[in-house]
Formats: C-alpha cells, sequence, structure tokens
C-alpha cells in the first residue's frame, strides 16, 4: 500500500504545508521517500474541533458498535499485511519476528479492549435507591456510572512503533472509553504511522463513526505536540517517551486555563535484586537470562534492567563472569534512531570517566554508524548512594551492578531509588525472610513486582500494571497497558432523584444491559 506523505484529519487526507519531513532508515540514517509535509497549528485545530463535535454523539454509541469499531481497526491493520512490517524494519531498525509480534499484540489490544466494552465493566454502575422513610433523614435516589473525559490526544513513542502508537494502547483504550483520539505520530516512524492511520481511518468509515473521532499529525519539534494539550478541546494526554518531552506536556495541561491529565509513562531503570540462596543455587543461570533480558531489543525497551543489587558474596561474582561471558558474544545491534544512538553512547562514555565505576562486561562492537553493544559496570553501594547521577537511566543496552556489604545496605539502596515500572527478585525459598523485608519497600517503589524473572515483556491482560511512582510515570494511579488503562480516560457521574425517562441506560431499573452492578451494596445482575 503506498505511502503518500499526508495527515489525516476526520475523513480526509491532506498534506501540512510547514515544511518537509522525512523518516530515516534507521541502520543508515538515509532519507526514505516519500517525504511529509508538516502540520500547522490551524491543522491541529481543525482536528480537535472535529473531535469535540464528534464527541457526544461518540460516547452515546451503543457498546456494540464502540467494540465493532475496534475489532475493524485490528482487522484492517493486519490487511496492511507485510507492507507495514517492511516499512517498519526500515524507520526503527527492529527486527521482523519482533514487529511481526509487536504487530500481533496492538491487534490483540484492540480485540481485548472491544471484549471489555461489550462485557460493560467499564460502566462502573451504581445504585443507591432512595430510603424516603430514613430517620433522621431520608436518603435521595443515588445513581453512578462512568463517563468518557473528552478527545485525547496521543503521542506515539519510538521504541514501540505499533504497539504504543497510531492504534496502540493509548488509542486503543480512549477508543474504547468513547473519547475521539488525535495522534501526534512519531517522527522516527512516518510511513508506518500513515499505514496504520489510514487503517484506523478506513475502519472509521466503514463502521460510520462520527467524522472527527480520529486524526493523525505530523510535524517536526514541539509546535504541534503543544498546540495539542494547549487546545481547550483536548481533555487528556497519553505520552510515552523522555522524562524532559513528558514534564513539559505536564507543565503545559497544568497552566491551562482548565487543567487537564497528562498520564505519562517517563523514566525507569527497573532494579533487579539478586537475593543470596537465590545466587547460591543458580547464579551462573541468572547471568546469562540477565545479559539476554539486557540486550533484547537492543536495550530499547521501558522496562530494561537497567540497574542491578547484589550482596558481596563468591556466588555475586559467579553472576557477574557469567553475565559479562553472556555480552561477550552479544552482537552489536541498530538502535531506533541517531539520536538515541548518541544519546546512548554518551551515557556510557559518562559512566566510564566515574572513577568509582568499573566496567564489569561488553558485547560485541559493531559496525554501523548506528550499532550499539552491551555495557555492563558495577560499584559499591557506599559510592552509589553518594552519586545521584548514577541513577540515571541510560536508554539502551547498559546496566550497573550495585555491590552491598549486607541487606541493611541493599534496603538503603531500595530506599534511595525513584520511582520503577517494575523491581524484581531473583530469590529461593531461604530468600522468603529476606524478601519480605524488602516487599513493603519495593510496593512503594513500584508498578510490578516480578519473582525470579526478567521486566522485559509486558504481558496484556487484566492485572498488568504498566506504571508507576514518578518519574516512571506522571501518575501513579493508573496503567498504560491492561484493560484498566480504560479507567484514565473515564470519569464518575452521579445523577440524584434523575426521572426514569432520563437516566442512561446502564443505570435504568430494569438493567436494559444486562450489566453487573451494584445495587444497595449488593453485586447482582438483576
Amino acid at each position: 500500500m503506498s505511502i503518500t506523505g499526508e495527515m489525516i484529519i476526520g475523513r480526509r487526507v491532506l498534506r501540512g504545508a510547514a515544511g518537509e519531513l522525512y523518516s530515516l532508515e534507521a541502520a543508515t540514517g538515509k532519507k526514505l521517500e516519500p517525504s511529509f509535509g508538516g502540520g500547522q497549528v490551524e491543522d491541529v485545530d481543525q482536528a480537535c474541533a472535529l473531535a469535540e463535535s464528534a464527541f457526544d454523539a461518540y460516547r452515546a454509541l451503543p457498546d456494540e458498535r464502540r467494540a465493532a469499531f475496534l475489532e475493524k481497526i485490528a482487522e484492517e491493520i493486519l490487511a496492511l499485511g507485510d507492507d507495514l512490517i517492511v516499512r517498519a524494519m526500515q524507520e526503527s531498525g527492529l527486527p521482523r519476528p519482533r514487529l511481526e509480534g509487536e504487530r500481533g499484540r496492538t491487534v490483540n489490544q484492540l480485540r481485548n479492549f472491544a471484549a471489555l466494552v461489550r462485557a460493560g465493566r467499564w460502566h462502573g454502575a451504581v445504585i443507591d435507591s432512595a430510603l424516603p422513610d430514613r430517620k433522621p433523614a431520608p436518603r435521595p435516589d443515588l445513581r453512578q456510572r462512568r463517563i468518557a473525559l473528552g478527545p485525547v490526544a496521543v503521542f506515539g513513542a519510538s521504541n514501540f512503533p505499533l504497539a504504543f502508537s497510531v492504534a496502540g494502547g493509548d488509542t486503543a483504550s480512549a477508543l474504547a472509553a468513547g473519547c475521539p483520539v488525535i495522534v501526534k505520530g512519531h517522527s522516527a516512524h512516518l510511513g508506518t504511522c500513515e499505514l496504520v492511520g489510514r487503517a484506523v481511518q478506513r475502519a472509521a468509515i466503514a463502521c460510520d463513526m462520527p467524522e472527527g473521532v480520529f486524526s493523525l499529525l505530523f510535524g517536526a519539534g514541539s509546535i504541534i505536540g503543544q498546540a495539542l494539550v494547549e487546545n481547550p478541546a483536548v481533555q487528556a494526554v497519553g505520552f510515552t517517551g523522555s522524562r524532559r518531552a513528558g514534564l513539559e506536556l505536564v507543565r503545559i495541561a497544568q497552566s491551562r486555563r482548565r487543567p487537564i491529565p497528562v498520564y505519562a509513562e517517563m523514566s525507569s531503570i527497573n532494579p533487579v535484586f539478586l537475593l543470596p540462596g537465590a545466587l547460591a543455587a543458580r547464579a551462573e543461570t541468572i547471568g546469562r537470562g540477565f545479559a539476554d533480558s539486557l540486550t533484547l531489543g537492543t536495550g530499547q525497551f521501558c522496562t530494561n534492567p537497567g540497574l542491578v543489587i547484589g550482596i558481596e558474596s563468591e556466588s555475586l561474582e559467579t553472576f557477574v563472569q557469567a553475565a559479562a561471558a553472556a555480552l561477550a558474544v552479544k552482537p552489536a545491534t541498530t538502535m531506533l534512531t541517531p539520536g538515541i544512538h548518541a544519546a546512548y553512547t554518551k551515557g556510557v562514555s559518562r559512566l566510564e570517566a566515574v572513577k568509582c565505576v568499573q566496567l564489569a562486561g561488553k558485547g560485541v562492537p559493531g559496525q554501523g554508524s548506528n550499532d550499539a553493544h552491551a555495557a555492563f559496570f558495577r560499584c559499591a553501594a557506599s559510592d552509589f548512594l553518594a552519586d545521584p547521577t548514577l541513577e540515571e537511566e541510560n536508554f539502551g543496552p547498559s546496566s550497573l551492578l550495585v555491590v552491598c556489604r549486607n541487606l541493611a545496605e541493599m534496603r538503603l539502596v531500595a530506599a534511595r531509588l525513584e520511582g520503577q515500572l517494575t523491581a524484581t527478585l531473583q530469590m529461593d525459598d531461604a530468600d522468603v525472610p529476606m524478601a519480605s523485608q524488602l516487599l513493603p519497600a519495593l510496593e512503594r517503589l513500584a508498578g510490578r513486582i516480578l519473582v525470579n524473572d526478567f521486566p522485559t515483556g509486558v504481558e496484556v491482560c487484566n492485572a498488568m500494571v504498566h506504571g508507576g511512582p514518578f518519574p516512571a510515570t506522571s501518575d501513579s494511579r493508573t496503567t498504560s497497558v491492561g484493560s484498566a488503562a480504560i479507567e484514565r480516560f473515564l470519569r464518575p457521574v452521579c445523577y440524584q432523584n434523575l426521572s426514569a425517562s432520563l437516566l442512561p441506560e446502564s443505570l435504568k431499573d430494569d438493567n436494559p444491559l444486562g450489566l453487573w452492578r451494584l445495587r444497595d451494596g449488593v453485586l447482582a445482575r438483576e
């Protein structure tokens, strides 16, 4: 399918007039055809106006129609076939199997949210019947449901050109909630964005969705993004990217006349705690597993294990030797963009220049200008605690081992860490007493706690939490993956003494939608 370099605003396609933009081939840095027209503030205003006009009609649609729309998007993405994978490989440098898997995840997310919409749990229906004879004061009839926030601005991520991009989790959960979506496509994979954007547009037309339910904009720099967040029609923002960019969006959103929430996933180094019993039993296995996790996708996962914490012992040295040996044969691979590669190289150089930090292992140097190899460092816990810069994320296949003298020092390190997406315990049965002492700190630290696994890989399911305390995210109460992601784009409304003719169907006495509802304190599907 052809790529034209055009933006999508509702049912129209148009070429932006603010200069030419090009995606770059990740492996070579060469420009990829065609050029894309950059958007202007006027384009943002048009997309937002359409989204606002579509909002009430879209959120009022029957659940079945919204679910069918999500499924149609999935169908249209699959219909793109190999064209989508080939273009995404060029723009991201990611291998075919990874992108085919990511396409599957993207499609499954859409289908999972379709199932959630059909099930009706998102309504959150609650009824507290009137008690006119209650003493000392009667209770009015009170009924609650959740409604969509309004149009949502979504910013595509660099490291997941499909699953966290145009039709990724933020878009799928917002559309499921009843919110129109305006996407700012990521400049690193413009062609991939257009292909997926056209799939969403075709689905919207085929399902007769209100015009404005979806738009896709492109633009260099921050002009488009800032205009989106400032536009009064936009009521929430979904973002995955750097801490600097995420905090800037939060600042803009909070400076509005009517501030709005920004759900930003930003920075995480995902500490892995190596407990003594586990190391004594399987240090080499853990070391090899760590090396595999660190280098997966050239380390460009938000759940990459960028920090390892252990207590000094012979078993810990065995882990280091096994990890170093495994890394020594790991080939360098292409990073997503020249900018990300430059930042990673700078981060490695920064660690190499710190006197208290030692190189513990490294991968095979690359040949390409945008290739990166793994770098594994170590330092003492006392030095780590004294230097806050050692906690900074270095996005890519880089990790730091912090060597503690005892459990007390390990707990000090855990308590000092910033918020994380994940925290991992490598442990055996003998480590349970130590793990029980660490667990309260890890619950405060991270959104997901793993045992005897590695954090790369996020299952899309009902129980998943992909979020965490700042700076992992800007709102630790939410998740960007899993069915609970829909809750970011909903808010509760209570109706007091509303007549039956005005009540939404989810709150009518005869329950025409067949929902599970909390009625007078009892969960029932009457």
